[in-house]
């Protein structure tokens, strides 16, 4: 995700003073987004019309109708937020955007809560997700490299991802534990493109698109872990 704005002052050739306001104010966001997606699901699943709703779409082609729900609230919520400088409406993009994300998160840790009758597996996960997110973080700022070639590779990783979840949900085969791994590497790879763009890309007003990447990309990593945990029991 990139910012199309013109005229801006790019981050990376504004003082160090900037930097650090600009990166402070950008994980401020993320984990904004983090405690609002918290908040979000608790109120989601105290409802059992919702629970129930949401399970009985995790089948076939009602998954895919799910699915594609979610990645037309992601590409507004990406369009509004790249195309107008107006922060209230970036805002209420990127909360819209976190409010989808709790919702297609409902059947997926209400499974996780019921085979493990409490929250245990979803908080290791969490925390494990939250410890990958950090180093792979860390080693952007350590090395300061452009991590920009990655694109490509991203962008096929998640066209051939994206294909193989709509034949798994067509056909009705599990994707399986590898599937699983190849995700976390390909969420890995997508932190480690977000946090270059973070870096070289971003003009210094660009915080929220920065912060709605980093947080898009710290949900699909929690999502695999999170089934890989599951996968264990």
């Amino acid at each position: 995700m990139e910012n199309t704005f013109e005229n801006k002052t790019l981050l990376i050739e504004a003082s160090n003073e900037v930097r650090v306001e600009f990166y402070k104010k950008t994980y401020t966001h993320v984990a904004g987004g983090v405690l609002l997606f918290i908040l979000f699901e608790y109120f989601l699943l105290q409802s059992d019309a919702i629970v129930e709703f949401m399970m009985s779409m995790t089948q076939g082609w009602r998954w895919l109708i799910m699915l594609g729900g979610f990645m037309f609230v992601t590409n507004y919520a990406e369009s509004t937020i790249l195309k107008t400088a107006d922060k209230n409406m970036q805002y209420m993009a990127y909360s819209l955007y976190v409010f989808a994300q709790a919702i297609i998160f409902v059947p997926l840790l209400a499974i996780a809560i019921y085979y493990t009758e409490s929250a245990d597996l979803v908080q290791q996960a969490a925390l494990v997700t939250l410890a990958l997110f950090s180093g792979i973080t860390a080693v952007v700022f350590i090395t300061k490299k452009d991590f920009s070639f990655l694109k490509a590779g991203l962008t096929i990783g998640f066209f051939i991802a994206i294909g193989l979840i709509i034949a798994g949900a067509l056909f009705g085969f599990n994707l399986g534990l590898w599937f699983s791994v190849a995700m976390c590497l390909l969420a890995g790879g997508s932190i480690l493109y977000q946090t270059s763009n973070l870096i070289n890309k971003y003009g210094t007003d660009d915080y929220i698109p920065a912060s709605l990447g980093l947080f898009a990309s710290l949900m699909l990593l929690f999502w695999y872990i999170l089934q890989i945990f599951m996968s264990r029991d």
